[in-house]
């Protein structure tokens, strides 16, 4: 295969990741924030955490994000890029999210979610890495935060 081939695959692979809302939900957090657990790509995404690591997977192996075990869980952070194209397309795409009402919501989110984890709410239930916080009338951490449990 000729070199100008692999370049236009390497090229398409990336722009296939950048495809789903939910990867760009997670480059957005991973934009803002050093490093994250799974447990807070599921709290704030709202999705399992079979879905979070399938798409976290993705990102790591486009090499865009890097991971670490420290026990039972998995933290991920965005891997320094050396591709002109993706640093270019990375750099417009933060700018443009940047610009959207919903991706400073999702932000806000996760500052909740960070917030309430760090005052002692839990990440982990049987052995998995998943929201099990619950405030004081018994209703989920996500419902709490987004004004759903009172």
């Amino acid at each position: 295969m000729q070199t100008r081939e692999i370049a236009v695959k390497k090229t398409a692979r990336f722009f296939k990741v950048l495809s789903d809302e939910a990867r760009l939900q997670m480059l957005w957090l991973l934009f803002n924030n050093r490093e994250l657990c799974v447990c807070d790509f599921m709290e704030v995404l709202e999705i399992t955490q079979s879905k979070a690591s399938r798409h976290l997977a993705a990102l790591r192996n486009a090499g865009l994000a890097t991971d670490r075990r420290e026990g039972l869980w998995s933290y991920y952070s965005l891997r320094p890029v050396k591709d002109d194209l993706v640093q270019a397309h990375l750099k417009l795409l933060k700018a443009s999210l940047a610009k959207r009402a919903d991706a400073k919501q999702l932000l806000a989110k996760l500052d909740a979610w960070l917030k309430a984890k760090k005052a002692g709410a839990a990440c982990i239930k049987d052995n998995a890495c998943a929201p099990a916080a619950r405030n004081s009338r018994g209703g989920s951490l996500s419902s709490y935060i987004s004004g759903g449990a009172r």
